[in-house]
């Protein structure tokens, strides 16, 4: 249920605002325990989507680090390898 909720920080190039919405999502979606909400909730569960999402964009601008950012393409090549390992190769 939380496949989209990744490190989101020190990234090359930043985390898009798609990517912190998924992540946002998914979270909700986790806490509240719906994946789509009956009608009398859905407008509570967008307006929480659209908060953590807002809240995660100031930590993300706020936040500071001296390491070097991460490549999305390599940090994507090693997190399929460790699938291939755990899972094997498909067939």
């Amino acid at each position: 249920m939380c496949r989209n909720i990744r490190t989101l920080f020190n990234f090359e190039p930043p985390a898009t605002r798609a990517e912190i919405e998924a992540a946002s999502l998914q979270f909700v979606r986790k806490v509240s325990g719906f994946t789509k909400p009956s009608q009398v909730n859905e407008e509570p569960f967008a307006r929480a989507v659209e908060d953590v999402a807002r809240i995660v964009e100031g930590l993300l601008d706020s936040l500071e680090t001296n390491a070097a950012p991460k490549d999305r393409e390599e940090e994507a090549a090693k997190a399929r390898e460790r699938a291939k390992k755990r899972f094997g190769a498909r067939a």
